[in-house]
């Protein structure tokens, strides 16, 4: 009977000691979240680890929506601190954090980047439209063969560009592009997916019938072959064993592949530092962290990487960040910035 009490005593310290330790101190941030941000993270997090006061940020590259749902989870020690994101939260995904007891979120806006349409330095540049996109990679497009007012939507037939327009080289469409459930995917789905689509006027007035329709016809893409979900960091490998295919690929992934790859004008502007900052260039988008207000006393560490993030030496015109491949924001951008991740002011989301 004794050894029954303690055998139980001991099962029962052991739940204990676990429940402590799954809420218990952590000594290292948690960050998960867009694979965009990543390279970046992990500049900070080096220079934090180095002055050998903090440990390392623990990185899960799990992709913004994936983030999203691990961050909005809830709070604790068994949830992580950061969320990256390539694109700004949504009021569903702050609902939800909300519902779950997050409460405070602080969102930290880094800087910017551009989708960019790449392709190998040997192939013949290509200037596309948001249209011709659209017309290439959307899974359902308008019926060409219906010649008076129609609203009819077919299975992509296109199988090259040339068919798509005209003016466009005669070689098959062949595009590697970001996973559907990542952030990418999704900006580049309504930057210039659904511009393609608004380019039908009985298209654009669907948003306003039925936009739950007017969403799965307007940002799906195809999905016999044509477009092929890929990992960021091998489509300039994919891109190097064809002349014809073409990548959906981040500004940093172009300048660090500027030797062998080259990028397509999108109506007429080329992707470059300048036409992303000033969000000329059409699949431009701002990047951004989401700090877990609730976590910010309880890990060593978190207001040093927060200001490092933010720092002109980081961050400014000739920051370490901005070598890397991040689009700047303008000083004083990054100065307003800065002062609200001192103060750690909460998001607050319109309904």
């Amino acid at each position: 009977m004794k050894k029954r009490h303690l055998l139980a005593a001991i099962l029962s310290a052991q739940l204990i000691a676990s429940a402590v330790l799954a809420d218990g101190p952590r000594n290292y941030l948690y960050i998960v979240g867009s694979t965009t941000i990543a390279p970046f993270a992990e500049e900070v997090a080096s220079r934090i680890a180095k002055s050998a006061k903090f440990k390392r940020p623990l990185h899960e590259s799990n992709g913004t929506n994936g983030g999203f749902t691990m961050f909005c989870e809830g709070t604790g020690m068994d949830y992580p601190d950061i969320i990256d994101a390539s694109r700004p939260i949504k009021k569903s995904e702050f609902t939800t954090c909300q519902n779950n007891g997050v409460g405070d979120i602080v969102e930290v806006k880094i800087g910017y980047d551009g989708l960019v349409i790449a392709s190998n330095k040997k192939a013949k540049p290509m200037e596309l439209t948001r249209k011709d996109l659209y017309l290439a990679l959307a899974k359902m497009v308008p019926d060409a063969a219906c010649k008076e007012a129609c609203d009819k939507l077919i299975p992509n037939p296109y199988k090259t560009w040339k068919q798509v327009n005209p003016g466009l080289p005669d070689v098959k469409i062949d595009v590697y592009g970001p996973p559907f459930n990542a952030g990418s995917s999704e900006v580049f789905a309504e930057a210039v997916l659904e511009s393609g689509c608004n380019s039908f006027p009985w298209l654009r007035t669907m948003r306003t019938k039925n936009e739950k329709e007017y969403n799965r016809d307007c940002h799906n893409f195809r999905e016999d072959g044509a477009y092929t979900q890929e990992s960021a960091e091998l489509i300039p490998a994919r891109l190097d064993d064809s002349l014809d295919a073409i990548g959906i690929i981040n500004f940093n992934r172009l300048k660090e592949n500027a030797a062998h790859l080259q990028a397509a004008k999108l109506e007429g502007v080329a992707p470059t530092y300048e036409t992303i900052a000033a969000q000329s260039y059409g699949i431009a988008r701002p990047l951004f962290f989401y700090v877990k207000k609730a976590h910010f006393n309880r890990i060593p560490g978190f207001g040093a990487y927060l200001t490092e993030f933010t720092s002109e030496k980081a961050s400014g015109a000739k920051g370490y960040l901005l070598a890397k491949g991040l689009v700047g924001m303008s000083p004083q951008e990054l100065k307003d910035m800065a002062a609200d991740v001192k103060a750690l002011k909460p998001l607050t989301l319109a309904n």
